[in-house]
């Protein structure tokens, strides 16, 4: 890079932004409140269903209005990030996703409750990659980015559980509907912050025409992919129409590859993926997303219908994990990260997130919370912490400013696909192995007392069969990020690919011209 280039206004190695910490709290704000919004409904559910009159059969909408909606448009979102500008798309992003909250908050019925679950997923997929790709073009120091992101990464990771413990809360003590109108105030403050505060760096919008048929083809793709996952897991596998989703998926999203290697503006550069240090970030990450997403649901389960637990009781519970992230992300993350090249925190960070997750394969009925759930969620806390921090930081190094609102789209649709599969396949499994429990098991059972007790152990048992698959999952995501994941430590002159697939050295993580 040249002396002038160097010193340019916007540059990545000018002056920093002196409002970047005040940025980052905002963004921090907005990022929990879509984290939370992710699990928090969930607890509200069973009382907003009695309430509007939901049936059995349609409660899942509630939660699959908003999967579609945020996993199916977020590439689109990152783009129009990159078009309009990061600050504009996460204000917008922002007022959005507040009025969509008030009009569930408000909601008579179910037509209401859907289309406004719809709108938030809607404008979360705005919010989400301009959040992310903010940071990325912000913060260009090796040790501030470390930092940052360490932030950034504790909250991505740890904000599931803490709507477990706030839902809990406004469900118990308030009305279903604070679950929505919660949203509100964190908006407002997020976007007024934002607003005064941010200031984007110049020459890093991406002001290309828009990729029409990427953005159908991705979005119909993507869409038919959460919806057959969605359905497996209420329908089952061999569901014809579960099989239509799979396979009009993998049309649409070859179709979208085909496409986007073709034309001259694409929707997403396939340089974008085909990078390997990025590639091993979205697909490592994606894996590892299955396997939590399997856990929260399972413990959950486990927790309130095994052990007997209230809702926010069953928050407290998680609060272990949440420590964990926060210190594997913001203390053992950041102060390695700048050390360590970021394959030595992901792969370990798994691992031991794996060892976590062995501990909870030896569940059972009578299992004391002290004595298995507190270490095994430590572990899995201070693993996903670890790992999620530069894996966040990674999946923006050495892209293009331009690209860097769809390369944010990217890590959040790894979470997004992986919540999606983590649910349906691993409760599908948990299921399968109940039912064959409970049928080896049930006749023996001659009391009333007997029979409930062989259907308790017959969901522990089904829990456990899950947890072992996700053991194995974040297995292979370690395995995939020590090979795949080759950048050397930021801050040392790791070699690294360019955009063009030349070598080049990266002293800093290039994000601005």
């Amino acid at each position: 890079m040249s002396e002038t280039a160097a010193k340019a206004p916007g540059s990545a190695l000018g002056a920093a932004d002196p409002n970047r910490w005040k940025a980052l709290a905002f963004i921090a704000i907005a990022q929990l409140m879509v984290v939370l919004d992710a699990t928090i409904v969930n607890i509200a559910l069973p009382s907003a269903q009695q309430d509007l009159g939901i049936s059995d059969g349609n409660r899942q909408w509630v939660v699959t209005a908003y999967a579609l909606a945020f996993g199916g448009l977020l590439l689109f979102g990152g783009r129009i990030a990159d078009l309009w500008g990061r600050k504009r798309a996460f204000v917008v992003g922002l007022g959005g996703f507040a009025a969509a909250s008030a009009l569930g908050g408000a909601a008579t019925n179910e037509a209401m409750m859907f289309g406004a679950r719809a709108l938030q997923g809607a404008f979360g997929a705005l919010l989400a990659p301009a959040a992310l790709s903010l940071l990325a073009v912000m913060f260009t120091d090796a040790k501030e980015r470390a930092k940052a992101f360490g932030i950034y990464g504790a909250i991505a990771g740890g904000g599931g559980a803490v709507g477990l413990i706030l839902g809990g809360f406004l469900t118990e003590y308030l009305d279903w509907r604070w679950t929505f109108f919660v949203n509100i105030p964190f908006a407002i403050v997020a976007a007024l912050g934002a607003w005064y505060v941010i200031r984007e760096p110049q020459g890093s919008r991406n002001r290309s025409t828009l990729d029409v048929p990427g953005v159908i083809l991705s979005t119909l793709g993507l869409v038919a992919l959460v919806y057959g996952f969605t359905r497996a897991e209420s329908e089952g596998w061999s569901d014809a129409t579960t099989i239509g989703m799979f396979v009009a998926s993998g049309v649409l999203l070859l179709a979208f590859v085909i496409v986007e290697a073709r034309v001259k503006a694409p929707l997403l550069p396939l340089r974008v993926v085909t990078e390997r240090n990025r590639g091993g970030v979205y697909l490592s990450l994606g894996l590892a997303i299955i396997a939590m997403f399997g856990l929260f649901l399972f413990l959950t389960y486990y927790l309130q219908i095994v052990k007997g637990y209230s809702p926010v009781k069953t928050g407290f519970a998680f609060l272990p994990m949440i420590a964990g992230m926060i210190t594997g992300s913001t203390q053992i993350g950041t102060r390695l990260m700048t050390r360590v090249a970021p394959r030595l925190l992901m792969g370990p960070g798994f691992l031991v997130a794996a060892l976590g997750m062995l501990l909870l394969t030896q569940l059972e009925i009578g299992s004391s919370y002290a004595a298995l759930l507190l270490p095994a969620m430590l572990l899995l806390g201070l693993g996903m912490g670890t790992a999620f921090m530069p894996a966040m930081s990674l999946a923006t190094l050495g892209v293009k400013p331009q690209d860097a609102g769809v390369a944010s789209a990217m890590v959040n649709t790894s979470q997004q696909v992986g919540g999606a599969i983590g649910t349906a396949l691993l409760n599908t499994i948990a299921a399968s192995a109940t039912t064959s429990y409970i049928a080896d098991h049930i006749a023996g059972a001659s009391s009333r007392s007997q029979q409930q007790l062989v259907q308790a152990q017959g969901l522990v048992q089904g829990y456990t069969a899950a947890i072992w698959f996700a053991v194995g999952i974040l297995v292979a995501a370690a395995l995939i990020a020590l090979t795949l994941i080759n950048a050397g430590r930021p801050g040392g002159t790791a070699v690294a690919s360019s955009e063009e697939g030349a070598e080049e050295e990266l002293p800093v993580p290039v994000v601005a011209h």
